[in-house]
């Protein structure tokens, strides 16, 4: 019986499962974004949101942990520098996962995993949200627009359309008509 065991073997032994994790996290902190399988990619943000965590604070202790995991020097300097510099402030979620279909041969399904504040097309689209319009129940729509012009009109009337010259031009006429 399988109780209480939590996470998933991913069909390999221990140590082939702890390379490809390690493998996988190297590729997604050097490269932002990896395609995999949807099994493979939650197992990956699980092994590397710790890490992300533990980046945030850059201590020698820290870095040769980090280092135990990732075994490469590229993805922890990449990891302390670029990717704490952007996600840093972030309390958790530092990953997306975008499920992108099934792959052709064996029907697995695939997603995209990346690093959240790495991807410009989702933070682009995240800005210029679309404004809504709050609707009452109250009355129509129809005598809230008549009001608003009628507010826009009163006030072009209390702004002058053009600055009145200044007041030396006027003195010089004024000294003009006395003459």
């Amino acid at each position: 019986m399988r109780h209480g065991k939590k996470f998933n073997h991913l069909g390999r032994k221990a140590a082939h499962r702890k390379a490809m994790l390690s493998n996988m996290a190297t590729s997604l902190i050097l490269h932002k974004r990896i395609s995999t399988t949807l099994a493979k990619a939650k197992e990956l943000k699980k092994y590397v949101e710790p890490l992300v965590t533990r980046a945030k604070e850059d201590t020698t202790h820290n870095r040769r942990v980090a280092f135990s995991y990732l075994k490469n020097k590229e993805a922890i300097i990449s990891l302390f520098g670029e990717v704490i510099a952007k996600v840093g402030t972030r309390p958790g979620g530092y990953t997306r996962i975008i499920k992108t279909g099934f792959r052709l041969g064996d029907n697995a399904e695939m997603c995209i995993i990346e690093l959240v504040d790495f991807n410009e097309l989702m933070l682009k689209d995240a800005k210029p949200a679309k404004k809504t319009t709050r609707r009452s129940r109250r009355g129509s729509g129809a005598s809230k627009p008549a009001e608003t012009e009628a507010t826009v009109e009163t006030s072009a009337e209390e702004k002058p359309s053009k600055p009145q010259a200044p007041e030396a031009s006027d003195d010089t006429n004024a000294e003009s008509e006395e003459k």
